[in-house]
């Protein structure tokens, strides 16, 4: 019942980091309302060095790795950053291919899945 934000990572992807500061701004934004959930999917990387980039930004929201990349295949990314925005009721609402901009950009495709139910 709730939306979820999918956002595939590595702590080796340069374009990443661009954006994981603002992804960790808008899980902070959106939490107290309990109406989004994000989770993060670690891509083909090793645990320290995904710890290390998890702490690095400060991200409280769930991670978690890609263990024989399922996750990745069962959504057919193409690389990271890539992320997915699944609506309340299951269904792929929002698909975002490469960094996003800025935390506006995030804000945005959040309210426009929220909006829409």
């Amino acid at each position: 019942g709730k939306v979820v934000v999918v956002n595939f990572w590595a702590s080796w992807c340069q374009p990443c980091e661009s954006e994981a500061a603002e992804l960790e701004q808008a899980w902070r934004m959106v939490a107290p309302q309990g109406e989004v959930m994000f989770l993060g999917v670690d891509y083909v990387d090793t645990e320290p060095e995904a710890r290390g980039y998890l702490e690095k930004f400060d991200v409280t929201y769930p991670n978690g790795p890609d263990l024989r990349t399922s996750i990745s295949q069962m959504f057919r990314i193409l690389g990271v950053p890539e992320t997915y925005i699944i609506d309340r009721s299951g269904r792929l609402a929002y698909v975002k291919k490469g960094p996003f901009f800025d935390l506006a950009e995030i804000m945005t495709a959040i309210n426009d899945v929220l909006a829409v139910e």
